[in-house]
């Protein structure tokens, strides 16, 4: 039996929205939108965050040990203001299924600016995500930031602050009321079906085996997530999940009146190869390396058009104990886009054209 927990708080969309700006193709998001973002910062702390987004995720870990009170956005920043500037990187890093080991050798290489051979091996392994581990350039920045990690520390708490100060806050006030009706929804939800159906429901069509048998499984709505999820291990025997709860109607371009899941879902329906996809996994689910191999394509270059596919809502996922990702078709959402075009052109309700 699954004990449900609930949290809410905009700190986690404020490292969301730094983590989408960042990876806007993995979001459905307009990458010279996000760079246009982006622009705001000063140059230098532009460049710092481009490069520590490479190897820093979402402080799911972090952000859940916060009081209450400090899960809000600038509280946030004034409790990672508040630890000393060295612990800052371990702390924004720090997952729940690192081992010792790992949490050795990071503090090792913060205490020296090295490591030997075997440290480096287990670091990587430890910041591996779902079989992926960093990109060799990803890690290297990595190792160079810790053995500064004072330097670090400082530069990065004030970009942070700045992102705060000349984006965040103000999309912040935008996005509360949805926080609060994603959280409220999500409940009333859990209160009348089984555990598989609510995630599936929240993930927009995951299946997560590992969560499903968690003794503690944390639930977090999240504005900028949508329409993907974020999850981990935050301790042991306990659970996260960060799930959207942006309407799909609702495009996440502040003034944007196209509706974003349906341009997601045209986008990924124009090409050849996600077409293919879709007639294989029609006949049954299948994984990416079993895509590839029909397709005659790399597995990185089908886990993209996959990628692209889920974005819009047009493949259902099963995510394995062992971190395997079976993927299926959506029948329904399929159905559905023609019917949302329809919908969309059909302008007879619609207020004149000025």
């Amino acid at each position: 039996m699954t004990t449900l927990l609930w949290e809410s708080g905009s700190a986690y969309d404020f490292f969301i929205a730094l983590y989408v700006l960042h990876h806007p193709q993995d979001f459905g998001v307009r990458p010279t939108w996000a760079a246009g973002m982006r622009s705001r910062l000063p140059a230098p702390q532009r460049a710092l965050l481009e490069t520590a987004q490479t190897f820093m995720g979402v402080p799911l870990t972090w952000l859940h040990g916060l009081p209450e009170q400090a899960k809000e956005a600038y509280p946030a920043l004034q409790a990672l203001a508040a630890l000393p500037p060295t612990q800052r990187l371990q702390a924004l890093l720090w997952r729940g299924d690192f081992t010792p080991a790992a949490g050795q050798a990071l503090e090792h290489l913060m205490t020296h600016g090295e490591v030997s051979l075997e440290e480096r091996e287990i670091l990587r392994e430890a910041l591996t995500r779902r079989g992926r581990p960093l990109r060799p350039e990803a890690f290297q920045a990595l190792l160079h930031a810790a053995a500064q990690a004072e330097a670090f520390g400082s530069a990065y708490l004030e970009a942070l602050e700045t992102f705060w100060r000349v984006f965040f806050q103000e999309e912040e006030a935008r996005l509360r009321p949805w926080l609060a009706r994603g959280l409220e929804e999500a409940q009333a939800l859990a209160r009348r079906t089984d555990l598989p159906n609510l995630l599936e429901v929240l993930s927009g069509g995951v299946h997560f085996e590992a969560l499903e048998g968690a003794p503690e499984l944390v639930l977090v709505p999240s504005y900028w997530s949508t329409p993907l999820v974020f999850y981990s291990l935050v301790r042991p025997g306990r659970w996260m999940l960060v799930f959207g709860c942006r309407p799909p109607q609702q495009s996440l371009l502040p003034g944007e009146n196209l509706p974003e899941m349906l341009l997601n879902r045209l986008k990924a329906l124009a090409d050849p190869t996600r077409l293919h996809i879709l007639r294989y996994l029609a006949q049954g689910p299948q994984t990416p390396a079993q895509l590839a191999r029909r397709l005659r394509l790399r597995a990185p270059t089908v886990v993209h058009h996959l990628q692209a596919l889920r974005v819009a809502g047009l493949v259902h996922i099963t995510i394995t104990r062992e971190g395997e990702r079976l993927y299926a078709l959506h029948p329904a959402a399929v159905r559905r886009v023609y019917a949302d075009l329809e919908a969309f052109l059909d302008v007879s309700e619609a207020p004149p054209t000025p």
